[in-house]
């Protein structure tokens, strides 16, 4: 039999009475039966996972099984009104991540947002295993600083707000837990506790988890200093919260005999926050003031003033306690009356005074809290920043619409995120541009490391150099014994190296080779691009000079030392090209024209130039499945996909149906043919097709010709091309195929 603490309804058979349970819940947070329904369900799962789970699996005792841990994390949820389907996953995530049940079975029995909410929580789990607690430097960096990107990266992999919150619940449950638990356990936890969940908790707003957190995680690092502030405190957290309740309803009464309209809130300070104030201002704690505060907000600015009034005829202020941040802001832009009195009971009492508006910009403007008096280090406004405002924003949409969020979560996840944050093998963190690679990895690392690249693993598997790294990834490079960077490397068609750090370090490995060795390899790459360009007329020694080059041999000296990126090259020999001759462009070719939808900035893909029109029975926008149906006469007829007009005609008139599809405006694009030569073999054309179409390249007409004898094949592609960029990447892409021997622009 499960054991649970007695604070929860227990039935007659010694069980948690889980009716009883969730109707304790709908006190904080109304359900609906259907609610009720998986709430009960995850509930009897849980607690007949728990069942088979014997004592010696569970070394922290009964306090920590999943059944209990899961009914705590949702009671937390609760009364931040979250729906029911983070509630389900907070009930059966300890389950999952002691792997008693598979996420796939959760998915069949409570559906795919409940699988993927444990998922994105046990996403954030991996970052706890890997982090280990060193105080040294690593690249450069001290230890808080890796807290911080670790927070950051916590945030980064957040695409739903309750992800974070769930997460937030469960390591409040585990704080709690290990009172029992050996006094490494207990650092271990505090420190993970302080150093990121605390300072989450702050960032996202959610003062009472956080203050239980600090105050948890500062009881075991120091517990001798939270004994002593707590003696000092002479008194229950309890009995000084009904002291603060009592004082409100005071103040109330007095704010409406003076008919001013106010809100009033206060709260009993912290023992943690005590103490960062004790040591942060070199004080006694009998200057500590603001053990007990009041704030109170009124509509104008001459109300604060009457109600400083009010405050001052009821108690006597304490002297020298009194700042007027209305009169002179702070630096910031705070606004605020601030004053200390000696309130009932002899007893200092810190009050704010301060309008609805200047509260809401403290909270969320310029001037927040979290940004002048956060725990965790000041950062610049980013992306980051971004999407802790959102998570803040989306926390009080929970509480505003009872958790009925599945638009405001859309919105959330549009939110971009322009930095990554990945793993060294030793558990550090290192955050890059969003399109970092193993590569640029590397050379963040160390330049040596960089140099000496030969491959990558990424979580453990095998990874091409160019592979887009993910948030969370742990990476590890593999190294030869000598430096030997590729040109390939710089290559941007290639996507090798994303970050200017990696760039550069290349760069400067190719300047201090040989120039003669410069010079050849700079002529051989241009040979070669123009070759497959079929750009073979240019005057290459005027070329150089708008390039602004002496000779030619500079600039093949600058192509091979990577100073000059062939891009640049090519669009000097465009210029040149278009200048010599105006009425034949690089190329000079008709541009295709674009299909639009008429009377509008949408456009339609896959109609060609036929005249498109939208149907009035279903009205289709951007973002709706549509089919085109060709009709007679006024061009092809836009339908939603599920339009019962159109499910006629597709049965009536199959072949009139087009498959189309929205699309941005469309560049001028220009019919060039394309050469491949290569050794024939099974899957080639498949190949040589999916890279065209991996590049939205438009292939309008294609002939090969198969010598049997050789095993040879010659094709000759004839693609829309956008511009000489994309014809270099194509060429690039096609010749790095197996079994192609050379692809070029036909001259």
């Amino acid at each position: 039999m499960v054991k649970v603490r007695q604070d929860h309804p227990i039935a007659a058979d010694g069980q948690v009475d889980i009716e009883a349970w969730i109707n304790r819940l709908d006190h904080l947070h109304s359900q609906s039966d259907r609610a009720r329904v998986d709430l009960r369900r995850a509930a009897e799962l849980s607690l007949s996972l728990a069942i088979l789970q014997s004592e010696d699996e569970n070394n922290w005792g009964d306090d920590f099984s999943c059944f209990r841990i899961g009914l705590e994390m949702a009671e937390i949820l609760a009364d931040l009104k979250l729906d029911q389907e983070a509630l389900v996953a907070a009930i059966l995530y300890r389950a999952v991540r002691e792997n008693k049940i598979a996420l796939v079975e959760i998915q069949k029995q409570f559906g795919d947002t409940v699988s993927k909410l444990i998922k994105g929580v046990l996403r954030m789990a991996a970052i706890s295993y890997q982090r280990k607690e060193s105080e040294q430097r690593v690249l450069g960096n001290e230890a808080e600083v890796q807290a911080e990107k670790i927070r950051k990266m916590l945030v980064a992999m957040v695409d739903d707000v309750r992800v974070a919150l769930i997460k937030l619940a469960e390591r409040t449950c585990a704080i709690r837990a290990v009172k029992n638990a050996d006094i490494n356990r207990k650092k271990q936890i505090a420190t993970e506790v302080a150093d990121i969940y605390a300072p989450l908790a702050h960032r996202l707003g959610i003062g009472h988890i956080k203050w239980e957190l600090e105050d948890l995680a500062f009881r075991y690092l120091h517990p001798e200093e939270y004994k002593h502030i707590a003696q000092m405190l002479d008194e229950r957290r309890l009995d000084r919260q009904q002291y603060i309740a009592n004082l409100l309803e005071s103040l109330r009464e007095h704010l409406r005999w003076a008919n001013i309209e106010g809100e009033v809130t206060g709260r009993a300070k912290h023992i943690y926050s005590i103490w960062r104030k004790l040591q942060r201002k070199s004080i006694p704690f009998s200057q500590v003031y603001d053990v007990r505060a009041v704030r109170i907000l009124v509509p104008q600015v001459r109300d604060c003033y009457a109600v400083l009034g009010i405050v001052h005829s009821l108690w006597r202020n304490v002297p020298h306690e009194f700042d007027d941040y209305i009169a002179s802001p702070k630096e910031n832009g705070y606004r605020s009356l601030h004053t200390a009195v000696i309130g009932p009971e002899n007893k200092v009492l810190e009050v704010q005074i301060r309008t609805f508006e200047m509260h809401e910009e403290s909270e969320l403007g310029v001037c927040a809290h979290w940004r002048y008096k956060g725990t965790d280090t000041e950062v610049d406004k980013s992306s980051y920043e971004q999407k802790i405002a959102w998570l803040r924003q989306v926390l009080e949409w929970h509480e505003e619409l009872g958790g009925d969020n599945q638009q405001l979560q859309d919105d959330f996840r549009s939110l971009d995120q322009d930095r990554l944050y990945v793993f060294t093998p030793e558990g550090h963190v290192v955050d890059f541009s969003r399109t970092a690679t193993p590569l640029d990895f590397a050379y963040r690392i160390h330049t040596d490391v960089g140099h000496r690249c030969r491959g990558a693993k990424v979580n453990n598997r095998i990874v091409p150099l160019n592979y887009q790294l993910n948030n969370a990834d742990q990476v590890e490079i593999l190294t030869g014994k000598r430096d030997m960077p590729s040109r390939d490397w710089l290559n941007p068609a290639l996507g090798y190296i994303n970050t200017p750090r990696a760039r550069q370090k290349v760069q400067q490995w190719f300047k201090q080779q040989a120039r003669d060795q410069n010079i050849a390899e700079g002529q051989a790459l241009l040979d070669r691009e123009f070759r497959r360009l079929a750009l073979l007329d240019l005057d290459f020694e005027t070329l150089a000079k708008k390039l602004k080059f002496q000779t030619l041999d500079d600039l093949y000296a600058a192509v091979g030392a990577s100073d000059m990126g062939v891009g640049q090259v090519l669009n000097a020999a465009q210029k040149i090209v278009d200048e010599s001759n105006p009425q034949q462009p690089l190329l000079p070719f008709k541009t295709k024209a674009p299909s639009k939808k008429k009377s509008s900035d949408f456009y339609i893909e896959g109609v060609g130039n036929l005249l498109t029109q939208i149907a009035h029975c279903c009205n289709p926008v951007p973002g709706d499945a549509i089919a085109g149906y060709i009709t007679l006469g006024k061009g092809v007829s836009i339908h939603r996909q599920d339009c019962s007009n159109l499910l006629q005609l597709q049965t009536d008139e199959p072949q009139r149906i087009l498959k189309v599809e929205w699309g941005d405006q469309p560049q001028s694009t220009y019919a060039v043919e394309i050469i491949i030569e290569a050794y024939d073999r099974y899957g080639l054309l498949r190949d040589i097709t999916t890279c065209f179409d991996n590049e939205r390249i438009n292939i309008i007409a294609l002939n090969t010709i198969s010598d049997k004898q050789k095993s040879t094949v010659d094709m000759q592609v004839t693609g829309e091309i956008r511009g000489i960029d994309e014809l270099s990447r194509i060429l690039t892409k096609l010749n790095q195929l197996p079994n192609i021997a050379s692809a070029r622009r036909k001259h």
